[in-house]
């Protein structure tokens, strides 16, 4: 059996819109395809899904190309990192550890398809909604549907609508990992950039998430003022 993969991004107006995504599986001398869901087996849909996940590591993070920061991170690393600190946060009562680092791993998940969409793509809310919810389904049938692709709809639903302890968390895990980065990059790189820092203030919704940012915060303005030191 052969399989071929075709995989292109499409953009309109610069915000990435849905990837033609097509996993074909071709019996030989049949002269006959079909989708992956349809005719694989779980361990071949198992590998196309991979496969097409393989972008969530290559693709960059828009907000960092936007600021002209060189070699930034990919959509896994930030997604990653943000399992790392649902792993190692204090106990919550109620929230249950491991949801919290399946949501932290998928959340995003969508954007191996559709790219990393921003409020710079003018793309409003709705279509963004839209569009990952449609990537999300499309991935999910190339996993071959059943138990683990509910679970990943699942999960992704339960972010997008914050509508667990978990997700409150984790929503607040993605701020922190960002403004982490943020403070990172313009250790790096010489850079101000205020813009994710006053675009996350006053949006957490946890404690552990507050004193998450209160660190970094104060981490960053004793930065600043060593700064401003040596510059005079």
């Amino acid at each position: 059996m052969t399989r071929s993969y075709s995989f292109r991004h499409i953009y309109s107006s610069g915000a990435p819109t849905l990837r033609i995504v097509s996993v074909h599986s071709k019996k030989p001398c049949s002269g006959k395809s079909a989708t992956t869901s349809e005719t694989d087996s779980p361990t071949a849909s198992a590998i196309d899904f991979l496969t097409l996940c393989h972008s969530l590591k290559t693709t960059k993070r828009k907000g960092w190309i936007n600021h002209g920061i060189k070699g930034p991170e990919s959509i896994a690393d930030h997604m990653y990192r943000m399992a790392l600190m649902a792993l190692i946060a204090g106990d919550l009562p109620g929230v249950n550890r491991e949801r919290c680092i399946k949501i932290a791993i998928v959340h995003d998940i969508a954007e191996a398809i559709v790219g990393d969409i921003t409020p710079s793509c003018g793309v409003p809310k709705e279509e963004k909604r839209r569009r990952e919810q449609a990537a999300l389904t499309e991935m999910c049938k190339i996993l071959g549907g059943g138990m683990r692709a509910e679970e990943i709809q699942q999960l992704w639903a339960e972010y997008e609508n914050n509508a667990s302890l978990e997700a409150n968390l984790v929503k607040d895990f993605d701020k922190v990992e960002l403004i982490l980065q943020a403070l990172e990059y313009e250790m790096e790189h010489g850079k101000v950039l205020d813009e994710f820092f006053l675009s996350t203030e006053g949006k957490f919704q946890t404690e552990i998430g507050k004193s998450w940012a209160k660190e970094i915060n104060s981490r960053r303005k004793s930065l600043l003022a060593d700064k401003t030191k040596r510059s005079n």
